[in-house]
C-alpha cells in the first residue's frame, strides 16, 4: 500500500477510512458480503465503476486484508474474490450506513438497486417485531433468476446466496418490482396479476414477510 493516502490519525476510525475510505471501496466490500463474485460479477453490480478503478480497489483491499483471490476448480476455473474474516467484521459498518442513510435524499437520478444491495437493504431494513409468526422458517427469494434463502430471526435477518432446502414459500420477481411493493405502494396483488412477482408456498406467510422491511420513520 506504499503510496497510498493516509490520514496520520492514530483513531481508530481514520485508520479504518485508510482502509475502506477511498471511493467505491466500501462498496466493492458490499458487493462481496453475501459470497464471493467474480470480476464480471463485481462490474455488473457497480455498473457506474470502471474496470481499471475496480482492479485498483480489489488490489487495495487484497494488500490491506480485507479480500483475497481465490480460483474455482475446474471446469469453470474462474477467478474469484471474497471477503477475509477480517473484511466479514465489516457487515455491521454497511448496514448500519445503510440504515443512516436510507433517511438521505435519493440521487436526481438514480436506477433500481442492484440485486445484492437490495438484498442487503432488506437485511438493513428488517424489523423483528413485525416477523411474529415467521421466525425460524426458511424462504426462497429469486432476485432477477438469482436465488437466496432468506430466514427471518429475533434479532437479524438471515441471507445467504442460494437456493433454500424445502422453503416454506419461494417469492420470484425483479428488484425493481419488489422496491416499488415494498416502499413504493404497488399494490401486491397487482404486481402478482401483471406476473411481475409470483409465489409459490404458503401464499399468506410469503405476503407477511414482505412487510417486515419498513422504511425508517
Amino acid at each position: 500500500m506504499a503510496g497510498k493516502r493516509t490520514y496520520g490519525d492514530p483513531c481508530g476510525i481514520a485508520r479504518a477510512l485508510d482502509v475502506v475510505g477511498e471511493r467505491w471501496a466500501l462498496l466493492v466490500v458490499r458487493e462481496l458480503l453475501l459470497g464471493p463474485k467474480r470480476f464480471t460479477d463485481l462490474r455488473a453490480g457497480l455498473p457506474h465503476l470502471g474496470p481499471d478503478v475496480l482492479s485498483q480497489r480489489l488490489r487495495e483491499l487484497e494488500q490491506a486484508g480485507v479480500l483475497r483471490r481465490d480460483q474455482l476448480p475446474p471446469p469453470a476455473a474462474s477467478r474469484i474474490y471474497e471477503l477475509t474474516d477480517w473484511g466479514r467484521q465489516l457487515e455491521p459498518v454497511v448496514l448500519g450506513l445503510g440504515r443512516w442513510g436510507s433517511r438521505a435524499p435519493f440521487p436526481v437520478a438514480h436506477g433500481a438497486l442492484g440485486v445484492d444491495a437490495l438484498m442487503l437493504a432488506l437485511k438493513t431494513l428488517y424489523d423483528p417485531d413485525r416477523a411474529d409468526g415467521l421466525l425460524g422458517s426458511t424462504y426462497e427469494l429469486r432476485l432477477a433468476g438469482q436465488p437466496f434463502e432468506v430466514r427471518p430471526t429475533g434479532g437479524a435477518l438471515e441471507v445467504s446466496r442460494g437456493g433454500a432446502t424445502d422453503p416454506v414459500a419461494t417469492i420470484a420477481t425483479d428488484p425493481e418490482t419488489l422496491q416499488q411493493i415494498l416502499w413504493h405502494e404497488l399494490p401486491l396483488r397487482d404486481a402478482v396479476r401483471a406476473g411481475g412477482l409470483t409465489i409459490a408456498g404458503d401464499r399468506e406467510t410469503a405476503e407477511r414477510l414482505l412487510g417486515v422491511f419498513p422504511l425508517p420513520g
